[in-house]
């Protein structure tokens, strides 16, 4: 492995354009939903989520027949198959699956990191495999924390914490 690649952590979204570069791998972390909901899904046999910024977007992907999960505060929004709560997608209902997924906080993470060289999730349902994998890689790695409506929490730094 280089010896000179760094890992840094990012403790907000709104922070990202400081941090920001196209080489790094970003690992884009809301362990409490989005990124913890997502690793569930898969583990239930979801085929894809398409994680999307807006209920709009959401909207659209659910108008075309897909499931479609979207939460603003915490709060499941009427009209969509699910929240953001990992409980949400276990079962055989997600099974081959494509989802939409739009959160207060996590999808936006991701929206903001469009550009970087490679966005991947990470959670506590994913540790082991997320740090033997980014280790493969040989490149830069920043954890950007989902936080809290553009503010740190400290749930997504202590998973940030344990990945470095």
């Amino acid at each position: 492995m280089n010896s000179k690649l760094k890992i840094d952590a990012c403790f907000s979204p709104y922070l990202y354009p400081v941090y920001a570069d196209t080489d790094s791998i970003v690992v884009v972390i809301d362990v409490f939903r989005a990124t913890s909901a997502i690793c569930v899904a898969f583990a239930n046999g979801a085929d894809k989520i398409i994680p999307v910024a807006s209920v709009e977007e959401a909207l659209q992907y659910k108008q075309q027949g897909m499931l479609a999960g979207a939460e603003r505060d915490a709060i499941k929004l009427d009209g969509f198959d699910f929240g953001n709560s990992p409980y949400d997608y276990m079962g055989e209902h997600v099974k081959g699956k494509t989802i939409a997924l739009t959160t207060t906080n996590g999808t936006q993470a991701i929206e903001a990191a469009r550009n970087a060289y490679k966005v991947v999730i990470g959670s506590f349902l994913n540790i082991d495999v997320l740090c033997n994998w980014l280790i493969k890689q040989d490149r830069n790695v920043l954890l950007l924390c989902s936080g809290w409506k553009n503010k740190f929490n400290l749930e997504d730094s202590l998973f940030a914490g344990a990945v470095t």
